[in-house]
């Protein structure tokens, strides 16, 4: 596969690859509330087992590869590239940030950490992003981030509760990168 597992640290977070291991700290973040707008639910129960068998259920999904957002000793979150396309050299970020570390520096530190090595190590020409409609504080912050908004997907996923989803989509090229990196590092105090 093109995307190997790697660990990426930045000032404020690391990323390491996410294994069952991560189960209990995750667990001990469980909100159920915060799995609302994502295709693949929530973990089946918010207990140990519960959460590892979400994470291997992710983990054994072709084209995808998840990282632990880590904080200290805490578990900050989850991020993964997704529908991963060597031959195009695109994919996807999806993120999930635990309540309690929204609102932080964790969330566009652990995008800048994937979008740094999506473009300057894997040399991807597109990362693509992909929210449901409803979840406008998502949208808000992939805007931030200096995403371009390329337009909406009706009913383009059917959640477990039933509703159809529509997605926004977002993208970033390889050669709006230097802008964004540049924005994204004056915002986290790189610079």
């Amino acid at each position: 596969m093109w995307v190997e597992p790697i660990t990426l640290a930045g000032r404020y977070i690391w990323l390491e690859p996410l294994t069952p291991e991560h189960a209990g700290l995750w667990a001990r973040h469980h909100d159920p509330e915060l799995f609302a707008y994502m295709s693949r639910g929530a973990p089946q129960t918010g207990s140990l087992e519960g959460y590892r068998e979400y994470i291997e259920r992710l983990n054994r999904e072709p084209a995808r590869l998840n990282f632990a957002i880590r904080k200290g000793d805490d578990f900050a979150g989850r991020i993964s590239y997704i529908h991963i396309n060597e031959a195009h050299k695109n994919l996807e970020i999806g993120t999930f940030i635990v309540r309690e570390y929204q609102g932080t520096q964790v969330n566009p530190e652990a995008k800048y950490l994937l979008l740094r090595h999506a473009f300057e190590d894997l040399g991807a020409i597109r990362v693509q992003f992909t929210v449901d409609a409803r979840n406008e504080r998502s949208q808000r912050a992939i805007e931030k981030l200096g995403a371009v908004r390329e337009g909406v997907l009706r009913k383009a996923a059917i959640l477990p509760d039933g509703h159809q989803r529509d997605s926004v989509v977002y993208s970033i090229l390889d050669d709006e990168w230097p802008t964004v990196k540049a924005r994204l590092e004056e915002r986290l105090g790189y610079r």
